[in-house]
């Protein structure tokens, strides 16, 4: 994977779907440059919709040879991954 200094996406308290159009944004100038590290230290409550976006940024950070990782991860942010049966997707990129 390509190296250099990660950006870093700190998750909103509540990563709903309000909240989504601003992640993208954030995530999708994040990947076009290099590595990208997401916090989500302080998510209290995320939407599906919003994991699934990560999923899928994660992916496309793959595509381009640059690393993806969620650090920090609430135990609610936690709690939805393991209710939504994603726990095997998340993984390989959570930390922490």
């Amino acid at each position: 994977m390509a190296e250099g200094r990660s950006k870093t996406i700190a998750l909103p308290a509540v990563t709903d779907l309000d909240a989504l159009d601003g992640v993208r944004d954030r995530l999708l100038d994040a990947l076009e440059k290099g590595p990208v590290s997401v916090s989500g230290a302080a998510v209290e409550r995320i939407a599906t919709n919003a994991l699934l976006m990560l999923v899928s940024a994660a992916e496309t950070a793959r595509r381009n040879s640059y690393a993806f990782e969620i650090v920090k991860v609430s135990e609610p942010m936690r709690s939805a991954i393991d209710r939504l049966g994603l726990k095997a997707t998340f993984a390989g990129m959570t930390r922490g």
